[in-house]
């Protein structure tokens, strides 16, 4: 009897560690059937990081958002009110700085995210010029940014006027306050 009672309970073990494996093996798959992209823009460096373990999570490509004039040290000097960044930011808030490339086949991604370093406490506004270059509509699009100690401020607002047309909204995160495991929660939430 004994004997019987511990192939029952094995029995139900691995159905329920199958059923669990069942489970997790449709999440990944419905995670799967979405074509993801990782779009950034990163001046130091810090973006970039973050934004290839995103989508290293995600199984999604990667594309750099690129100015097709080079950002340089003197046009990020935040500290001289006639820096390039400062008059984007401050004096040419609607400035659109243009970008050397577009993503070709944007069309077969279902998801975006776009990610960037916080300026002046919204996103750069090269981000405003890659999305209003590329048609995203029906796409889900979920910005990510980078700080040392700013919050999104009023990175939403800024970013959705650069679209007036049918998109899933995620809000605006800072990524580089999590390590990794909660970083890949995240990308796994977002993909939901």
């Amino acid at each position: 009897m004994n004997k019987m009672m511990t192939l029952l309970a094995a029995s139900l073990m691995l159905a329920g560690c199958k059923g669990n494996a069942t489970t997790s093996k449709n999440q990944e798959d419905k995670k799967m059937q979405k074509k993801v992209l990782v779009a950034y823009f990163s001046y130091s460096g810090t973006t970039k990081g973050y934004a290839e373990k995103i989508a290293q999570y995600a199984g999604a490509d990667l594309f750099e958002i690129e100015a097709a004039q080079p950002y340089t040290a003197a046009d990020v000097d935040w500290q001289d009110d006639h820096s390039r960044v400062n008059r984007e930011m401050k004096t040419e808030p609607d400035s659109r700085p243009a970008i050397a490339k577009k993503v070709d086949n944007i069309k077969d991604y279902d998801v975006v995210f776009v990610g960037f370093p916080i300026w002046w406490y919204i996103a750069p506004n090269i981000i405003n010029t890659f999305l209003e270059s590329h048609d995203l509509q029906g796409k889900t699009l979920i910005p990510f940014f980078t700080s040392h100690s700013s919050g999104p401020g009023e990175t939403d607002k800024h970013l959705h006027k650069s679209i007036n047309y049918d998109v899933t909204w995620k809000p605006a995160v800072r990524v580089n306050r999590w390590n990794d495991k909660e970083l890949k929660a995240w990308v796994d939430e977002s993909l939901r």
